[in-house]
């Protein structure tokens, strides 16, 4: 009896923090905010950190690429259990092809449970620069990750044409956030897509493939953070065989165009009631002709106007006579112009941005 009671005082004194996080988000909707955001990031950090043996020992064995797979799913099993946080997908069966690009929409750092529950095998992140130096850093090298570099203009496009070498390689698929930078609001919107994306889907002759993940402030915003189902749409893959970077432009307002479509129409209205795609109509941005699009005009969609490239054909405005070479072109320095501080470049597209809880 004295050796049972002596083993259960130090399983009384672990209990005492789980108790003590419990009642302090039974106080209120603000202590309970941050009592799932510090259980969220902890998790995130520390499976991270754990996954650290798991990737080296897969590298060894030349796994290495699958093991943000592995990962992913561990991720997504604690996180979603401990938070009650569901993933319902639809068109899963749409991530079956490979290589491609995959481009998701990027709200909050709850993406990442997104991407827990849907990355696929043989799948790559693309991520900026400092977040090698972040306790996720050791486990995200181990895994393959191609980091960009934002300051540097130049290291950044070698770590695109990096990127496009692997996935034409080891028919590997990369996962990315387009918009380059978080939005999230009430109302459901998306920021215009940068081009670097673009530029690698086609350099890598691989197609690319929209994730759409509904518009979940009801969830998660700043004092809030609650249980529920987040609804995530896998669109068709849209083909980039035959495209130049002539289309690039019109392909980026195409595969923005049809997730602001399922957005809206999985999104939820704070009175429960879905968003449907006709009552919100998407924006098309205008942008112009420079291949870091730095002019961009919102404009109401006119359905009556304007060409979208078919995912199962060639652009109609394709150029017949361009040659190959303006593929690999489209990786030269001159074309991805930073901003007038060199803090940014167009290739911080698809940078995975969850470095900071918002």
């Amino acid at each position: 009896m004295t050796f049972f009671i002596s083993l259960m005082k130090p399983l009384a004194y672990l209990s005492l923090p789980v108790v003590l996080l419990r009642s302090i988000a039974a106080s209120s909707p603000t202590g309970r905010y941050y009592v799932r955001q510090g259980v969220y990031v902890s998790t995130l950090i520390t499976i991270a950190a754990c996954s650290i043996v798991v990737a080296a020992g897969m590298s060894v064995v030349g796994q290495r690429f699958n093991v943000n797979f592995v990962v992913a799913r561990v991720f997504y099993a604690v996180t979603s259990r401990a938070l009650d946080l569901k993933i319902e997908v639809e068109g899963e069966e749409n991530l079956d092809q490979r290589p491609a690009v995959l481009m998701m929409n990027h709200q909050t750092m709850l993406d990442v449970l997104v991407v827990g529950r849907l990355m696929p095998k043989q799948t790559s992140i693309m991520a900026k620069q400092s977040l090698r130096y972040t306790p996720l850093g050791p486990f995200m090298s181990l895994a393959g990750t191609i980091f960009v570099d934002r300051g540097n203009n130049d290291r950044a496009v070698q770590s695109l044409v990096k990127a496009g070498e692997l996935m034409r390689s080891f028919r590997l698929s990369l996962w990315m956030f387009p918009e380059g930078t978080r939005t999230s609001a009430e109302v459901p919107d998306m920021l215009p897509l940068k081009k670097g994306g673009f530029h690698m889907a086609l350099q890598a002759g691989v197609p690319i493939i929209p994730i759409v993940a509904e518009n979940y402030w009801r969830l998660y915003h700043k004092g809030l953070f609650a249980s529920g189902t987040i609804k995530v749409r896998v669109l068709p893959a849209i083909s980039t065989t035959g495209l130049t970077v002539s289309d690039i432009p019109t392909l980026a307002t195409q595969v923005r165009d049809q997730m602001l479509i399922a957005l809206h129409d999985i999104s939820v209205e704070p009175s429960g009631r879905t968003k449907k795609a006709e009552e919100n109509p998407p924006v098309i941005t205008s942008q112009s002709d420079n291949e870091c699009g730095s002019t961009v005009e919102v404009l109401p969609t006119d359905d009556s106007k304007g060409s979208q490239i078919n995912p199962q054909q060639s652009s109609p405005i394709l150029d017949t006579n361009s040659s190959n070479a303006s593929l690999g072109s489209s990786f030269s320095p001159s074309n991805f112009s930073g901003s007038e501080q060199g803090a940014e470049t167009e290739d911080d597209e698809g940078i995975v941005l969850v470095g900071r809880p918002v």
